[in-house]
């Protein structure tokens, strides 16, 4: 009989059987299908040394053109942190809520612990697992605490404990300490929220409203950048913006100014530019003028503020002390009414609006308004800091009609796509006096989490609750031959942890999920889809977060050991200091002569397989035929033939035609037979092309 070609459908099928599925493949791990054939996937390598703090949950990647020939930056979201990643160091910027002065707070020694510490005197009160940095003490118990801590366990409203590394001998001081109370560490795997408004890493309860003392928010980055800043926002929290005049290591800020304490004059009083013609005098509290009540010729739109102190009859504008109750000012504005909570933030680059996805709706005198999961909110055009809806702007906002609350944004060329919980929305810049219009694109939608969306040469993808889709000018379900094997592998009580991302050099939308299989959750594996070739296959990997640009070599991803990997660099696992193999492996659903009629015998594999960008001498992979009786029965033994090649590979590219083991003899039988290639090896990278075995009818029984 003559050799049959063991060629294959690209992609993984597991919509039936393996023995229906005849003539495809049906399982595979770091593999992927590139013209047809499969072939193992790139491996990774560390992006620095150094490591950062918490479980990253959102990469952005932008270049800062302001700096001459330009610097790559890094954000960062983790659950604990905001980084700023740039020139091998994370610099941390994670907002500071509170800052006090502390008396020999420290009491070493505490419970018996050598390496705890007790702080007290605080009139903040953190969290456990919150972060403060401590500076300008002095040593007790023989050790000067110093820098970021965490704060490990709460004993009381003034009392809290930290954990240092050097042991202490027993004593109480310090000195005199300045802590700085960061923004509230969140948590690391998906929590359900317990009511309208709280939703999965949020924060409070049903209509409560923001609180820089609860630590119940998972930060997730805006995931747009705004100019050479960046503004950002934890899901459920305020609008913080990163100024990057100050350098890599400036701390973000909130977009907001004295939001919880102003008052809104509601006296038609015009102030005239560097004079005013109204002396307060009857309150503390800052006074927030809108732009209407200001005139003057070169005067910038936005809000302006003005506080006075009755003790010392002085004036403080912005936080800075200008003299009498009345006089001369110059005004700034201050942006006093930024949304407070939102769910998301994101930039529209071209128009150059900031625009919040669930947020608080502007009423003047109240600016931390009550909640609303369904309202988009944006600033003027070109001004980050002006929320307040007037005639001279383009601020306002809308409340969205189909679902329960926005799942979130992304910006494409043309508009940006907005996702409620049973809905997808188009919104479109039209200009003044509307500024944004709305236009639902498909009801009776799902989405299964915050950044389970992408957007791919103006084609987004996303995941649902039990299909995949896509937006092209119209929605469209995305046929998956892995449907009902990824959809019930998913830990839907993990959902949130979903997320998307693009490797565009291999026409590749990658999701990746917890499995129910994993009794965990962690993220452990990942689906693909190839928009190209459209075909799907799948695999075991855990990563928190992903991004590709073109300012990078690489897409870049973010792992559980607090290090960012890129990804397609080189042929194995890089990920710490030792090199480990990755091991990959696709096997065929099964195949038969004829129909099954007769048992088969196979003597002979005439392998095709190459080793393009293999790095180690002579790689290897194994070849695989396995046999079973009839479908449904295990498989019996199997031959298992090394196929390797006979040239040095270390020595790339020098080889001029690739050659390898030319044929490979095996012994085995049977009804129905399925076909692997896998390896196991450090440096190995293969293709597989299209085998042929000599195999012969060998009777019925």
């Amino acid at each position: 009989m003559p050799l049959q070609k063991l060629q294959f459908r690209p992609g993984l099928n597991r919509e039936g059987t393996d023995y229906s599925n005849e003539g495809g493949w049906y399982d595979g791990d770091k593999v992927r299908f590139r013209s047809g054939f499969p072939e193992k996937i790139g491996g990774w390598t560390q992006v620095s040394n150094n490591q950062f703090n918490g479980v990253c949950r959102s990469l952005w990647v932008w270049l800062n053109a302001d700096a001459g020939a330009g610097n790559t930056y890094i954000g960062l979201g983790t659950s604990n942190k905001y980084y700023i990643y740039s020139g091998g160091v994370y610099n941390d910027i994670t907002p500071i809520v509170q800052t006090d002065t502390l008396t020999n707070p420290f009491t070493t020694n505490y419970g018996g612990n050598a390496y705890t510490v007790l702080v007290t005197d605080a009139s903040y009160n953190p969290s456990a697992g919150d972060y403060v940095t401590f500076s300008g003490g002095s040593a007790v118990g023989g050790v000067t605490i110093s820098g970021d801590y965490k704060v490990t366990s709460v004993v009381s409203a003034t009392t809290y404990t930290i954990t240092i590394t050097s042991p202490a001998t027993s004593a109480t001081g310090g000195g005199t300490v300045t802590a700085a109370y960061e923004y509230p560490s969140g948590l690391d795997v998906y929590s359900i929220g317990t009511g309208w408004g709280a939703g999965p890493w949020s924060r409070g309860t049903w209509g409560s409203s923001y609180d820089a003392g609860i630590g119940e928010q998972l930060r997730l980055w805006s995931n747009d950048n705004f100019g050479a800043d960046l503004v950002i926002a934890p899901r459920g929290g305020p609008i913080f913006y990163w100024q990057d005049s100050g350098g890599v290591g400036t701390r973000a800020q909130y977009l907001k100014n004295l939001a919880n304490t102003t008052t809104l004059l509601t006296d038609a009083t015009t102030f005239s530019s560097g004079s005013t013609s109204i002396a307060v005098t009857s309150a503390n509290a800052p006074y927030v003028y809108p732009y209407s009540y200001i005139t003057g010729s070169g005067i910038p739109a936005g809000t302006y503020v003005l506080s006075i102190n009755n003790v010392t009859g002085a004036a403080t504008i912005n936080n800075t002390t200008t003299g009498a109750s009345s006089g001369n000012y110059s005004f700034s504005y201050s942006g006093a009414f930024v949304p407070s909570q939102t769910y998301q933030v994101i930039t529209s680059a071209i128009q150059e609006f900031v625009i919040a996805f669930g947020a608080n709706s502007y009423v003047p005198g109240t600016p931390n308004s009550t909640f609303n999961p369904l309202l988009v909110r944006w600033s003027d055009q070109a001004n980050a800091y002006q929320w307040v809806p007037e005639v001279t702007n383009q601020s306002g906002e809308f409340t969205l009609t189909n679902g329960s609350y926005i799942m979130g944004a992304r910006a494409t060329r043309q508009e940006i796509l907005v996702w409620t919980d049973s809905a997808i929305y188009s919104m479109q810049y039209i200009g003044a006096p509307y500024v944004w219009g709305f236009q639902i694109l498909m009801d009776n939608i799902s989405i299964m989490s915050p950044n389970s969306m992408i957007t791919i040469n103006n084609v987004t993808y996303w995941m649902g609750k039990d299909r995949f889709y896509m937006y092209s000018g119209r929605v469209e379900v995305l046929p998956c031959a892995l449907r009902q094997y990824i959809f019930d592998d998913i830990n839907t009580d993990q959902a949130y942890q979903v997320f998307a991302g693009a490797n565009e050099a291999f026409n590749e939308v990658w999701w990746y999920y917890v499995s129910k299989s994993s009794n965990g959750t962690a993220v452990d594996k990942y689906v693909i889809y190839n928009y190209l070739d459209r075909v799907w296959y799948y695999g075991t990997m855990g990563r928190t977060a992903w991004t590709q640009t073109g300012t990078q070599p690489y897409p870049i991803a973010a792992d559980y050991n607090g290090r960012l990997l890129y990804h397609e660099n080189g042929t194995d696992d890089n990920s710490t200091t030792a090199t480990l193999p990755i091991y990959s492996y696709v096997q065929s659903s099964d195949f038969d002569i004829g129909d099954g009629h007769n048992f088969g015998f196979v003597w002979r594999i005439l392998p095709d397989v190459n080793f393009n960008g293999s790095t180690t001498n002579q790689p290897s992979v194994t070849m695989t035929v396995k046999p079973r009786e009839n479908s449904g029965t295990p498989y019996g033994t199997a031959d298992s033939p090394q196929v390797q090649s006979s040239q040095n590979y270390t020595t790339l590219p020098q080889y001029t035609i690739q050659e390898f083991t030319g044929q490979v003899y095996t012994r085995l039988r049977g009804r129905q037979m399925a076909f692997r290639i896998e390896s196991s090896g450090t440096g190995v990278a293969w293709q597989l092309g299209s085998p042929r075995i000599d195999i012969r009818p060998d009777g019925r029984r």
